[in-house]
């Protein structure tokens, strides 16, 4: 192909291939997007959590100069006579249709060509509403009599969830169970039993690029530019809504401001779908940073554990009963409720578990994926529930853990083999980190200092499929077709490391293209740390076919095995010109077993297992409450790392947007209203509050069947951080909080019981 020497791209921290676009700000965003003839549409919505709609006034809105239309629902069944839509059920409408089931839903939208007469008209419109009974907390919506939705019709889009069926008369969108030996007789052989309920709230994704789409028809064509994480999904999604074939709508995602999973599935594309189509031109809707508290947030749930442990501290028996608030809408909570639930045993090695989840729904705004898919949610309930054992027990946390953590070659509770997994690796380098075998100072007076440690283990979504594409054109250059969205996490410039190890290239010199349905293949999505994993191994079998096709080529020329003769002389010398391509196509499905029904038991329940490790120091001011995350420690298995600095980015992201969920972040609701729907209110980390220790760390294991041995990062950290820190304030202070976030005031209230509310 050339005359360099071998390729070295593979574990090397080359720098980002986009990183001149982004730090000269030419670096192109669907906010930045204008189209001829665009119009701007701006949301009016309800003002109750749930409510049958009696009447809709925009005779005032459409007035106003310059608006161009005012929508309802009536209007969108012009043009999608069936306009719902969701990748587990139906159950999301375009618009309210008939029924509001959270405050905040959209129910009108006001169409001109300057977004702030659109905004000046949506203030003007009025609705009555029949208010109904809500409910809002996941546990009483479990057996309450307020349904939230009628019946459900499932959307039989993806392998793992067309098990779901149609229902009536019940908020469970989701019962999920597994088996795993008899839990009762373990219960029965313990020496000790423990039992917890432990809680997380309702936290925001908060990309730093709010949610935007663009929708353009011509002819009988659709092109939407959109902030997307998973295009291929949005086109076969607006294709079945439309009833039209793929080849008819087009979905284009240029960079992405962040998503962390919120910007799955459909958002804003089925509506300026319909828009654009009403109106025959296009339409934009770009979401303020406020209105993104109504698209989409992370699943709070309730979480029961209750373990049965030996006298020699050997835990014998586990069950688990998580209960997930999916809000008013599916999306895609009974995924996160089947995948997050068949680890919430935990790490560890336990003959007996017995594991219930189900996915609620609530007159909240959706809930859906955000950046661990419920690995987060519910490592805080099993770490700071194992942790109050060994304490309770006297045994060394650490030690405890070892003793019962699960080990390669051993089943986890699911009946998939543990392999490739470093879990005691990256509890070991944690502990090794925090110091943990050293004297430790608990500090003095009212400044109490603590520590505290965890371990997580995740499952990755299955089935899915990735597929690329690798062309090499007549000058020897080389362009790569993937559709994975890189949203900062750098995942093109990792594609192109791949590629360019297998085709002895430098990876900076090829050309990732961005994502365009009409150009680049099918991808399940970019989510749950799949990527790299995943696309990363459909780009090396692409990468492997080309290759194999230039020696076939270097046959055909007569050209001696080994030749370093360029790929460019070589297509000169076949078709007498620089002409011709040479193109490599890989895909990538990982083996799969569909669960039990009834057990959960699968052989290959996931295609590879992401696990890490945490460790924390706070001070306390017990007078207070108030507190202080000083040391942070984040370590997780990453099997090769293609890209170092990349790996230690995402670990440190992950790691500080976690803190803020452990400590700061929580949706507010009083009466089905969001209090603190804004950034004033709503408090994310900046840099001040990461720790003054803080550290990002991986272990390589190799990850045997990963391209050159790697698995995805982008999660992994997030999962073990909050329970680290929540056994460290309570190494502090002597007592467990086991409601999230962990805040001064929470702090306070449990060193201060008598003082009750003040």
């Amino acid at each position: 192909m050339t005359v360099d020497d071998p390729a070295h791209n593979i574990s090397q921290s080359i720098p980002r291939l986009e990183g001149r676009q982004k730090v000269t700000g030419r670096a192109e965003y669907v906010h930045h997007l204008r189209l001829p003839g665009m119009l701007y549409g701006k949301i009016f919505r309800s003002t109750v959590p749930h409510g049958r709609i009696l009447s809709v006034d925009v005779s005032e809105a459409a007035a106003v100069p310059g608006v161009f239309r005012v929508v309802t629902i009536d209007d969108i069944r012009e043009v999608l006579p069936d306009p719902y839509y969701g990748p587990a059920f139906h159950d999301q409408p375009v618009l309210a249709d008939g029924k509001v089931r959270f405050a905040g839903e959209p129910v009108a939208v006001v169409l001109a060509k300057d977004p702030r007469v659109a905004a000046q008209a949506v203030a003007l419109i009025t609705a009555e509403y029949d208010e109904l009974p809500s409910v809002d907390n996941e546990v009483e919506a479990m057996t309450s009599d307020i349904h939230v939705h009628d019946e459900l019709k499932p959307a039989a889009s993806f392998p793992d969830l067309n098990h779901l069926k149609g229902q009536s008369g019940t908020n469970v969108a989701l019962g999920y169970k597994l088996r795993h030996g008899d839990v009762e007789a373990g219960f029965a052989a313990a020496d000790h039993i423990f039992e917890h309920t432990l809680t997380t709230q309702p936290v925001m994704h908060t990309p730093m690029e709010p949610f935007v789409s663009v929708a353009d028809v011509r002819d009988d064509h659709m092109t939407l530019h959109t902030a997307s994480q998973g295009p291929s999904f949005v086109r076969i999604e607006i294709a079945r809504l439309l009833g039209w074939p793929e080849n008819r709508v087009r979905v284009k995602v240029p960079f992405l401001g962040g998503g962390f999973g919120g910007k799955l599935y459909i958002k804003l594309e089925a509506l300026v779908t319909a828009l654009s189509l009403l109106v025959r031109q296009p339409v934009k809707i770009a979401l303020s940073m406020e209105e993104q508290f109504f698209m989409v947030t992370r699943h709070p749930c309730t979480f029961n554990i209750k373990s049965g442990v030996t006298k020699d501290g050997k835990i014998i028996a586990r069950a688990c009963e998580v209960i997930w608030n999916g809000g008013a809408y599916a999306d895609i909570g009974p995924r996160v409720t089947q995948k997050a639930g068949f680890t919430a045993a935990g790490p560890y090695d336990i003959d007996n578990v017995s594991i219930d989840s189900y996915a609620v729904y609530t007159n909240r705004p959706p809930a859906g994926a955000l950046r661990g898919f419920g690995a987060p949610q519910i490592a805080w309930a099993y770490e700071c529930h194992t942790d109050m054992i060994a304490r309770e027990m006297g045994i060394d946390q650490v030690d405890f853990r070892r003793k019962n953590l699960l080990r390669n070659g051993r089943p986890q509770a699911s009946g998939t083999l543990i392999r490739d997994a470093a879990l005691d690796a990256v509890l070991d380098r944690a502990a090794e980190r925090l110091g943990w075998s050293l004297p430790f100072d608990p500090g003095g007076g009212r400044i109490k200092r603590g520590r505290g440690l965890a371990v997580a283990i995740k499952g990755i979504t299955a089935p899915t499929t990735s597929v690329a594409i690798v062309n090499l054109y007549g000058d020897g250059s080389c362009g790569l077709y993937i559709g994975t969205v890189d949203m900062g996490q750098g995942s093109d410039t990792v594609m192109a490391q791949i590629a360019a190890e297998v085709l002895n290239l430098d990876a900076s010199k090829i050309r990732v293209m961005h994502t365009d349905t009409d150009v680049t293949p099918y991808d399940m999505g970019t989510l749950g740390s799949r990527s790299t994993f995943h696309m990363g191994t459909a780009v090396r079998l692409a990468a492997e076919e080309a290759r194999d096709k230039i020696e076939a080529l270097r046959v055909e020329l007569d050209e001696p095995a080994g030749s370093n003769i360029p790929l460019s002389e070589l297509l000169r010398r076949k078709y007498g010109m620089q002409a011709g391509n040479i193109i490599g196509t890989g895909s990538f499905i990982p083996e799969y077993e569909k669960p039990d029904p009834d057990t959960g038991q699968s052989r290959a329940a996931t295609p590879f297992w992401g696990v890490g490790a945490a460790g924390a120091e706070v001070e306390v001011d017990t007078e207070t409450g108030q507190f202080e995350v000083t040391r942070l420690i984040s370590v997780v298995d990453v099997g090769t790392a293609i890209n170092p600095k990349l790996v230690e980015a995402q670990i440190s992201g992950a790691a500080i947007m976690q803190l803020g969920f452990t400590t700061t972040e929580e949706m507010l609701f009083q009466d089905g209203q969001l209090l603190n729907g804004s950034l004033a209110d709503y408090k994310i980390p900046n840099m001040l509050d990461v720790p003054r220790d803080f550290r990002n760390e991986f272990v390589e294991s190799r990850q045997q069947d990963g391209p050159f041995g790697a698995k995805g990062a982008g999660e992994i950290s997030t999962m073990a951080l909050s329970p680290a820190v929540g056994n460290a304030v309570a190494d502090a202070i002597g007592t467990y909080l086991l409601d999230m976030p962990i805040t001064p005031e929470a702090v306070y209230r449990a060193l201060h019981p008598a003082d009750g509310d003040a």
